[in-house]
């Protein structure tokens, strides 16, 4: 199937996604900070750019969108029909990014939590949302 925009409205639309303070990000960041937890935002001088670091509990948390970050079995991501070759090259590339800021992060001793979009909403949200204090208290 033809994409129903142009190019440059195409081009438009992607480049107004954001990479902070998303809409998952959000959510969860309000559920920690409701639980008592404090944190640090996009961390510039740690690998990958966390999204939420929590210092006391020498603790990471990367919330990634299932599309732009490659989410393997998941309904939200679906390789683009159009300009196939080139998609997958830049999901691959954010894939494998994500991999060495993870592994840098592990090997200075941080805890490393991931945690997906899809994992972040409907019935599965609750569940996601209740287990992470006790994922964020484990040494």
């Amino acid at each position: 199937m033809a994409d129903v925009h142009t190019k440059v409205q195409r081009s438009y639309n992607m480049s107004r996604i954001k990479s902070k303070n998303t809409t998952p990000e959000m959510l969860v960041r309000r559920f920690l900070h409701a639980k008592g937890f404090r944190y640090k935002l996009h961390e510039s001088k740690l690998p990958g750019k966390p999204d939420i670091v929590l210092t006391k509990y020498k603790t990471i948390i990367f919330v990634h969108g299932c599309y732009w970050h490659g989410h393997s079995d998941c309904k939200d991501y679906v390789v683009p029909k159009t300009r196939t070759s080139w998609w997958l090259s830049k999901i691959g590339k954010n894939i494998s990014r994500d991999l060495l800021a993870t592994t840098a992060l592990e090997n200075d001793g941080w805890k490393v939590i991931t945690l997906w979009g899809c994992q972040l909403e409907g019935k599965t949200k609750i569940k996601t949302l209740a287990q992470l204090p006790s994922l964020i208290r484990e040494s």
